[in-house]
């Protein structure tokens, strides 16, 4: 309710001729102030008119007049600058540690606006409340929060990838190696296929990475998927010996059981599938960040996530039963979202970190000329009349979805804004 009532204030949404304070002053507000979310009054730096006279200072907002007392700003000199008491509940009468009473103000709103606000947020996740009035709005102001969803995504994928760049010292070949075996993942494995790459440094793999055998064996073996294999596999038993030796010379340590899951999916998306790939492409060329950063054709970084996988596993989901034709290699729609995941935010970390604005917007036009997405998401929006022609789109879409609607951030939300301040305003 504070939060509410703090974003009231900060966006002037109140009835405008119908403010006072509770002794019957006029109030007119100049300037709200800024929003403080650190500790220290609401609002800082806010002018008010108060009874004719203008007021400088800083604004508290709180739902009862008490709290101010239950909080302790009667006796913290942070509180003494403060101006205006903005209530939702007038319980009490408040002053400066002087003694010199602090204006107060009850803080009235139309009815419409509650109820929208109620609307928005007092449903079930899986609604969208602001789908009628998503329609309803001009196309250039969902073109532009669109257009920003877009970037923060991009933006929030980098700063993970940032944060793993710390963590390996500058080394941008380890963390596209741990990105992209999270992005094997596909969301339902993306855990354990992080875990894994983590517990298999590219350092090590490197040493070996002209052997398929050794590599496929070192991380089957730290994945637990050859412990329950069938022994009478010629393949599984060579595995297991390659990696028993290779785990005591490096002195790999197995892992928890990394809780792969399989049920209900498709062969192709099986963890030994995805694991197969990862090895393949350390055997191809380890050199990923300096391959994705020097391409500039997106089809040709397709067609490499789209190389079908050789040797055992292009007759083998798991291990042991043979398929009877060749297994075909990952279908486009997959490829576009390891561009998506894993190639889109590299470029753009790269470029926060190289101060390269070439190579965000390099990402940006990538996203643009990769078809959308399609998931339960875009289809959610679409049916509002938010549609998704692109993966620059979707990305957004499911930004929006993610971190707005989910968590029920309506009033960071744009489109929930203008509801909200429609229905503020409406007379």
């Amino acid at each position: 309710m504070e939060r509410l009532m703090q974003y009231v204030w900060q966006h002037r949404l109140l009835v405008q001729n119908d403010l006072h304070t509770t002794d019957g002053r006029r109030v007119v507000i100049i300037d709200p102030g800024l929003l403080n979310t650190a500790s220290g009054p609401d609002f800082f730096n806010a002018k008010v008119e108060i009874g004719g006279h203008i007021w400088a200072g800083d604004v508290e907002i709180h739902v009862r007049a008490s709290d101010w007392h239950r909080h302790h700003h009667d006796s913290d000199p942070a509180y003494d600058s403060v101006v205006l008491h903005v209530v939702d509940n007038d319980d009490a009468s408040i002053a400066r540690r002087n003694g010199e009473v602090i204006p107060q103000m009850v803080m009235r709103c139309e009815k419409d606006f509650h109820r929208s606000y109620a609307a928005l947020t007092d449903r079930a996740a899986s609604d969208l409340p602001c789908r009628d009035w998503i329609a309803s709005l001009p196309s250039i102001h969902l073109t532009d929060w669109v257009g920003a969803l877009a970037y923060e995504r991009a933006y929030f994928k980098a700063d993970r990838m940032l944060e793993l760049l710390e963590e390996y010292s500058g080394n941008w070949e380890e963390v596209i190696y741990v990105t992209l075996a999270r992005a094997l993942g596909f969301g339902t494995n993306a855990e354990p296929m992080e875990r894994l790459a983590r517990s298999l440094p590219l350092s090590i793999l490197r040493k070996h990475a002209d052997d398929p055998t050794v590599i496929e064996a070192l991380m089957f073996g730290q994945a637990g998927l050859l412990d329950h294999a069938p022994s009478d596999d010629p393949y599984v038993v060579t595995l297991r010996r390659e990696h028993a030796f290779h785990a005591a010379k490096f002195g790999l340590r197995p892992l928890q059981p990394l809780g792969w899951k399989m049920s209900g999916m498709r062969p192709q998306g099986f963890p030994y599938r995805r694991i197969a790939r990862l090895a393949q492409f350390v055997c191809e060329d380890s050199r990923f960040a300096s391959r994705l950063l020097s391409t500039t054709d997106v089809e040709e970084i397709v067609g490499w996530f789209c190389r079908p996988v050789s040797g055992y596993w292009a007759f083998h989901y798991t291990f042991g039963s043979r398929t009877a034709t060749e297994i075909t290699a990952m279908g486009k729609p997959s490829a576009y979202g390891m561009v998506i995941n894993v190639v889109v935010p590299l470029m753009v970390a790269y470029g926060i970190k190289r101060g390269d604005d070439r190579s965000i917007e390099r990402a940006v036009d990538m996203l643009q000329s990769l078809p959308s997405e399609k998931n339960v998401i875009t289809d959610l929006f679409g049916k509002a009349g938010l549609k998704s022609r692109d993966a620059f789109t979707s990305q957004a879409l499911i930004h929006l979805r993610r971190m707005y609607c989910e968590p029920k951030r309506c009033l960071f939300c744009r489109i929930g804004h203008r509801m909200l301040a429609a229905s503020a305003r409406r007379r």
